[in-house]
C-alpha cells in the first residue's frame, strides 16, 4: 500500500495549537510544537468515523480488546512482553508523569533527568515540590553521550529518588541502545532509584537504528521501571488523549493507580479508546512508511545545512522527527535566534533554551513532520535569516 504524505492537511483555522497560536501570523510557517501535519492512517479515521455514527459518547469502559492491541503491539514490535495487570490507563504521558512523581516521592525529593531533554519534565517535577537533578548529556561530533561517572555521583545523591529517562531522547535525537540503558539500570539499582520511561515516541526511528523498551533490556530493568507509553505521538492522535502506565512491580502500582485518581485523570473517551486500538492493529504498514519520509526529510534538511550553512551543525537524528541544530556560529544565543527567525523569516521553530537553559543554550529544535514542500520553504525563510545574520557580522 503506498501513503501520501506530501498531502497538505490544512490546519490553519482549526483552533490547532500549532498552526493557530498567537504567535503564528497568517503566513508563518510552524516548525515547533511536536505534532505532524500528515492526515493519520485510514484504519484510524474508519474506526472514529464508526464511533461517531453511533452517536452516543458516554463514559468508557476500556475492554479486552484494548489490552490485546497493546499487548500484541509491544510483542510484535519490540519483543517485549507486557501483562495486562501492569497496564494503567490515563489520558496522556504527561499526566502520567506527574501523577507517577507523586506516588513515588515526597516534596524536597529530587529526580534525575538527562539535558537538554523535554520541558515538561522540568514543570511536572517542581509542580510536585521536587528538585531537578541534573545529569547533562555530553555533546561531541554532532551527537550526544552520557557521562556516566556525573550520573552515578549524581544518582547517589540520597535525595535523588528517582531517574526521569527519555527513550527516544527529545530533542537530542538519541534512540539509546541496550547496553546504555542496563548501564543506567545498574547505577540506579546501587543507589535505589526507580526509573520513569517516557518512551512516547518508540516508533519514530530511523532506519538503521532499533528502540529497545527499558523494561524489556532485563529481569532487574524490568523490576525497576515505571514505563510511559502511547502511540498519540506516533500515529499523530495526540489531541484524543490516551496513554498508558506500564509498571511490573505491584506495590508502586498500587501507589501510581491512587495518584492517577488524585489527579483526577483516570477517565478516558471513547474516541481515544478506538484510535489506540486502530493504531495499532492496523496502521502497521503506516509508520513505516512514515519514518522512511521523515527519515528523507532529515536527509534533506542535513544537506541544505550542510551546503548554504556548514557552520550550523545538524545533529545525528536517531529517533522522533525533532532535529536539533547546533547554532552558536551565528552569534546569537537561541532564545535570540528564535525571535529573529519568527520576526524576519515568519517561521516558527522552538528555542533550545526551554529543553536547559545552560545545555539548550545554543541550539534551536525543528519539527520536519510536515510535507517535504512545507519543510523546504521552512529551511529557505530560515537561510535568509542567517545569511543576512552572517552578512551583518562579516
Amino acid at each position: 500500500m503506498t501513503y501520501d504524505f506530501d498531502r497538505c492537511a490544512p490546519r490553519r483555522g482549526t483552533g490547532c495549537v500549532k498552526w493557530d497560536t498567537a504567535e503564528c501570523g497568517p503566513d508563518t510557517i510552524p516548525m515547533w510544537v511536536a505534532d505532524m501535519d500528515f492526515r493519520v492512517a485510514e484504519p484510524i479515521i474508519e474506526a472514529l468515523h464508526r464511533r461517531v455514527e453511533h452517536g452516543v459518547f458516554g463514559y468508557t469502559e476500556v475492554g479486552d480488546a484494548y489490552y490485546k492491541a497493546l499487548i500484541d503491539w509491544f510483542a510484535r514490535r519490540h519483543a517485549w512482553t507486557i501483562r495486562r495487570e501492569w497496564v494503567i490507563y490515563t489520558t496522556g504521558v504527561v499526566p502520567a508523569i506527574s501523577a507517577i512523581i507523586k506516588a513515588i516521592t515526597l516534596p524536597g525529593d529530587k529526580i534525575l533527568i538527562q539535558s537538554p531533554v523535554y520541558n515538561c519534565f522540568f514543570s511536572s517535577i517542581r509542580n510536585n515540590g521536587c528538585g531537578v537533578e541534573d545529569n547533562p548529556l555530553v555533546y561531541t561530533d554532532g551527537t550526544y553521550h552520557i557521562d556516566f561517572d556525573d550520573f552515578e555521583r549524581k544518582a547517589a545523591d540520597p535525595k535523588v529518588r528517582a531517574f526521569l529517562l527519555c527513550n527516544p531522547h527529545n530533542p537530542a535525537g538519541r534512540v539509546w541502545s541496550r547496553s546504555e540503558l542496563e548501564r543506567m539500570n545498574d547505577i540506579c539499582l546501587r543507589h535505589n532509584v526507580m526509573v520513569i520511561a517516557d518512551e512516547i515516541h518508540c516508533e519514530l526511528v530511523m532506519p538503521g537504528h532499533r528502540f529497545t523498551p527499558f523494561a524489556s533490556v532485563s529481569a532487574a530493568c524490568e523490576a525497576n521501571a515505571i514505563v510511559c507509553n502511547s502511540p498519540t505521538k506516533s500515529f499523530n492522535i495526540a489531541g484524543l488523549q490516551i496513554a498508558n502506565i506500564i509498571c511490573p512491580d505491584e506495590r508502586v502500582r498500587e501507589r501510581i493507580d491512587r495518584a492517577i485518581n488524585i489527579n483526577e485523570t483516570c477517565d478516558v473517551g471513547p474516541l481515544g479508546v478506538e484510535a489506540f486500538i486502530a493504531a495499532y492493529n492496523e496502521s502497521e504498514g503506516w509508520i513505516d512508511a512514515l519514518c522512511l519520509y521523515l527519515n528523507d526529510n532529515y536527509q534533506a534538511l542535513r544537506a541544505h545545512f550542510a551546503q548554504h550553512h556548514p557552520a550550523c551543525t545538524v545533529t545525528q537524528l536517531e529517533g522522533t522527527y525533532l532535529v536539533w541544530v547546533d547554532i552558536r556560529s551565528t552569534g546569537l544565543d537561541a532564545d535570540a535566534l528564535t525571535r529573529k527567525l519568527l520576526e524576519e523569516g515568519d517561521v516558527l521553530v522552538n528555542s533550545g533554551m526551554m529543553y536547559g537553559e545552560v545545555s539548550g543554550r545554543h541550539f534551536i529544535r525543528i519539527n520536519i513532520a510536515c510535507p517535504r514542500h512545507i519543510m523546504l520553504e521552512g529551511l529557505a525563510r530560515i537561510s535568509k535569516v542567517l545569511d543576512k545574520l552572517n552578512h551583518t557580522t562579516d
